[in-house]
């Protein structure tokens, strides 16, 4: 699977990385992802997401039944 977050859509994006005498080379800026298992209640099963830092804060606070229906309305499957 690629470095995409499953919740966010967050992907790696590029930019440069510069040195001391200002020279400029290309690099990428890679999103924090964790593989991480949540259990969903409602289904009574475990699933297993590969999200971003800021997913898991949403997660938190929206709830996880939430976040998978609107997976689920984007047509991503779980």
């Amino acid at each position: 699977m690629a470095r995409v977050c499953q919740v966010t859509g967050k992907k790696p994006i590029t930019g440069n990385s510069v040195s001391f005498s200002n020279i400029k080379t290309k690099r990428r800026f890679l999103p924090n992802l964790q593989k991480k298992r949540f259990f969903l209640a409602e289904e009574d099963r475990w699933i297993s997401l590969k999200v971003s830092a800021e997913a898991i804060r949403t997660i938190n606070k929206n709830g996880l039944y939430t976040v998978v229906k609107e997976l689920r309305a984007a047509g991503q499957t779980i």
